[in-house]
């Protein structure tokens, strides 16, 4: 009986794996927002007696990099972290669903209003009031984007810890990878059948199912703090000297550069891909969404098979450095002078499984050498720095696609990015050998 009291809440299965699915439900919703508006590109640019808003290729990119642009330039990444740390997952999730609703309307707003000829200058940018609006919206909904993903990724840890941590993990990107998918695969229908706003809309709607799932889990997450086993010692409170353990890690140095370089050359170029489908493959703009879905379709059922297997075999940095070399190789393979859009299905087939392959076994990595009290700190400035590269690289890359409609330039920065994340997997696999970190062993304790 005495054991059975002192059991924690997320030693039961059922509990755990039902706050799972809340969670990643949340997370899955925001993804969705996300990449709601990296199908509409083409419609976006066409004239506004078309339909469209009459925005440039750099109009696009700035919107596409506007995400992070709060996150990187005001810090309030890095003060997410904090703030999860300081307030706990519970008040964290409410703010940060709270933000990306905010910003979703704002957005809403930049596209629906017609804003003449007003134009504003921005950083060297000339750009139209309704670019500079939904800006604005994105970067907001950006703040509380990656809020939501730091928050549950301690979530995650905190309830999987000697569990299936990266299984779990795993699910939990099949999920999100699920909304980046869906976006992908029926924004532009809807769009063209009603109108540039309906997308958004529906995002809007989604966002709020995410909030009311959120809310489902701070009622269990309070459970478990009343388990008997689970309550917090002084030990376990976060200090801000807590950061210099993150600081002086150089384990969680090579991860935050490999996050850097890898998201950098998947996240920005599944924004691009629609209309590379369309200009270099002769793909049907009404299917071309589909064709860029293919990659997190794909991970939805690999995540978590790459994550089990971590879980029982180990060798997470073995598995992060062949993703990051496949992705490699993929975006070489779309510079490459080749118009037939079979190779283009099967590289985005081959990026799927790089991309489910370096994230299930990333991830996990991070609470082996990061205590959990400072867990939300460390994912938050891993988080910040990441988005440097998400915030400027699209920025580039519209840039580059103005004066090379190939795409054969912006292929190959995304190449060359992806290269620069193997060798830093590379560096980490001799830095893990020589700390002892234990990345390359299994989660599950016996």
């Amino acid at each position: 009986m005495t054991e059975a009291i002192r059991q924690r809440l997320n030693d039961s299965p059922v509990a755990r794996w039902t706050v799972l699915l809340i969670v990643a439900t949340a997370m899955m919703m925001g993804y969705f927002v996300n990449d709601v508006m990296s199908p509409l590109e083409t419609l976006l640019e066409m004239p506004k007696e078309a339909g469209g808003l009459g925005w440039t290729p750099s109009d696009y990119g700035f919107f596409s990099g506007s995400s992070g642009l709060i996150n990187v330039f005001l810090l309030m990444l890095f003060f997410s972290g904090l703030i999860l740390d300081k307030m706990g997952i519970r008040f964290t999730g409410i703010l940060a669903c709270s933000l990306m609703v905010l910003g979703t309307l704002l957005k809403l707003y930049g596209v629906t209003v017609d804003f003449g000829s007003d134009m504003v200058s921005f950083f060297g940018f000339e750009l139209p009031m309704s670019v500079a609006v939904a800006s604005l919206g994105f970067a907001i909904f950006g703040v509380g984007y990656e809020m939501t993903g730091i928050t549950v990724s301690k979530a995650m840890v905190r309830w999987f810890t000697g569990h299936e941590l990266a299984l779990a993990m795993g699910i939990q990107l099949a999920m999100a990878r699920l909304g980046t998918a869906a976006a992908l695969s029926i924004s532009a229908p809807i769009a063209r059948h009603f109108t540039l706003s309906m997308p958004l809309l529906v995002s809007l709607a989604f966002l709020i199912i995410g909030l009311l799932a959120f809310l489902v889990f701070c009622v269990m997450d309070r459970k478990l703090d009343s388990s008997a086993s689970s309550q917090t010692t002084n030990s376990e409170e976060f200090h801000w000297s807590d950061i210099r353990v993150t600081l002086r890690n150089p384990g969680f140095w090579l991860i935050t550069l490999f996050c850097v370089l890898f998201y950098s050359a998947v996240s920005p170029f599944l924004k691009f891909s629609t209309k590379l489908m369309v200009i270099k493959y002769g793909v049907d703009t009404d299917i071309a969404g589909f064709f860029s879905s293919i990659a997190p379709f794909g991970t939805i059922m690999m995540t978590p098979v790459f994550g089990l297997i971590n879980d029982r075999y180990g060798k997470g940095v073995t598995l992060v450095i062949t993703g990051a070399l496949m992705l490699t190789c993929v975006h070489f393979g779309f510079s490459l002078p080749l118009h037939n859009s079979t190779i283009a299905i099967a590289l985005m087939v081959i990026l799927s499984i790089g991309y489910s392959l370096a994230p299930a076994a990333l991830w996990p990595c991070v609470p082996k050498i990061i205590p959990l009290k400072c867990l939300g700190t460390a994912y938050s400035m891993i988080f910040f720095i990441q988005n440097f590269g998400r915030a400027i690289i699209p920025m580039f890359v519209g840039k580059a696609n103005e004066t090379d409609s190939s795409y054969t330039t912006s292929m190959l920065i995304f190449g060359f990015t992806a290269l620069g994340a193997a060798l830093i997997a590379v560096a980490m696999f001799y830095v893990n050998r020589q700390k002892g970190y234990g990345l390359q062993l299994p989660n599950i304790k016996s």
